[in-house]
């Protein structure tokens, strides 16, 4: 579920092209996060395992929740450094940047 102001959903109607960056959890864990992140740029959250994940903020600011072998976008709307865990599973982590 996409909810809380750091994420918009991303429909076809938007006017800008933003650049996007992909991370991919599989083997339980988060992939790399990619560098260069900027508001107004999309993530694209990709679910290779067998299990549902999130991908969710520790401050509240996002919670994305993938099925197994989902996919999901999220609209980045502000800067900063974001410690992100999956609810289902803690022991994934990772750190997020988005340059200001």
């Amino acid at each position: 579920m996409l909810s809380l102001p750091m994420l918009a959903p991303v429909s076809g109607a938007d006017a800008a092209e933003p650049r996007v960056h992909t991370v991919v959890m599989a083997s339980m864990r988060f992939g790399a996060m990619p560098a260069g992140i900027s508001p107004g740029d999309v993530i694209l959250w990709v679910n290779r395992d067998m299990v549902p994940h999130s991908a969710t903020a520790r401050d509240g600011s996002f919670d994305v929740v993938l099925a197994a072998h989902q996919s999901r976008r999220m609209r980045v709307t502000r800067a900063g450094t974001f410690a992100v865990y999956c609810r289902y599973h803690p022991g994934m982590r990772a750190t997020l940047a988005v340059a200001r």
